[in-house]
């Protein structure tokens, strides 16, 4: 009999051993740091079949999950180039769908922060979505962004005919062959720009469908104003390339951040604390050097107002 009662004492420990295990087992699961990112962005975040993911925003949330001390799964989304995309009701309804609990790579301006004018959105194609995901509409929340941590900026870019003008200004474009893609923030600035006078100059091009650099490359355009980060990806995968690299930022640019949802305060503070520590210590610019990407510290504005207002101003 003590044999009998002794086996099911033991048997019964080794049971809550067992369940207490599991216990601990879903309370990590269920602790997983969810992060969205772009999975076409080099080198900020790429994201393909058959290959490891890699990035500068890879590796950055990757180090923010350590810090906060919670194993992390990236949910790869697709965003389009299209009239009718809004990058910040995806951004909104990902997070508001529980698909995420942090979107990196997000510009901090005052329209992609605003409280959403429509109470539901659609959902970006997103890596395991199905039919059904694709046709629902989501509920959206209330965005709150994170301390910022890199700096985006609109650079000019020189072709081989051009690479040794030194430009200081737009104004010192006078004379060359622009190119700029139809749509975009660049072709606001520089079909505004002192007036008009650079319109003659401009070749505009389809974005998604046209090669902006690949033109200047062969010798068809002579500049362009683009991301800083396109740049440093053309010349990832063009390593022979002739551009040049001018120097000059266009000095309305947006910073990037973390987006999370208003409703989880206790996350962003985390999170900025992680980051401020991260940043401190060198290891974000280190990160940026990693990836290939050329590091800009955030600056004031931390939040971008009127965009169009100030070009006009320009």
């Amino acid at each position: 009999m003590r044999r009998s009662l002794t086996a099911i004492c033991a048997g019964a420990l080794f049971s809550a051993a067992l369940l207490a295990m599991a216990d601990r087992h879903a309370d990590a699961s269920d602790d997983v740091l969810k992060v969205c990112l772009d999975e076409d962005l080099p080198p900020a975040s790429v994201h393909q079949r058959g290959k490891p993911e890699s990035g500068f925003d890879v590796l950055l949330a990757q180090a923010v999950a350590k810090q906060l001390q919670r194993p992390l799964s990236i949910q790869w989304f697709e965003s389009k180039l299209d009239e009718d995309s809004s990058p910040a009701l995806e951004a909104n309804a990902l997070l508001s769908d529980g698909r995420c609990a942090l979107l990196g790579g997000y510009p901090l301006t005052k329209d992609s922060l605003v409280v959403p004018g429509v109470k539901t959105a659609k959902l970006p194609d997103f890596d395991g979505a199905t039919r059904d995901d694709r046709r629902r509409r989501v509920t959206l929340g209330v965005l709150a962004p994170s301390r910022p941590y890199v700096y985006s900026a609109l650079t000019v870019v020189l072709g081989s005919k051009a690479r040794d003008r030194h430009i200081k200004d737009l104004g010192d474009l006078a004379e060359l062959r622009i190119g700029i893609e139809s749509g975009t923030l660049a072709d606001a600035i520089l079909m505004n720009f002192d007036k008009g006078r650079l319109i003659d100059q401009i070749t505009h091009l389809v974005p998604g469908r046209s090669d902006l650099l690949g033109a200047l490359e062969h010798g068809e355009l002579d500049a362009a104003l683009v991301d800083l980060r396109r740049l440093d990806a053309y010349r990832a995968t063009h390593p022979d390339s002739n551009l040049a690299a001018s120097g000059y930022y266009y000095p309305i640019g947006a910073n990037r951040a973390y987006v999370g949802l208003a409703s989880d305060p206790t996350l962003i503070a985390a999170v900025n604390k992680a980051l401020s520590d991260l940043e401190a210590s060198g290891t974000i610019e280190q990160f940026a050097r990693t990836a290939g990407l050329t590091y800009l510290k955030p600056r004031e504005p931390i939040v971008l107002g009127d965009v169009m207002q100030q070009i006009l101003q320009k």
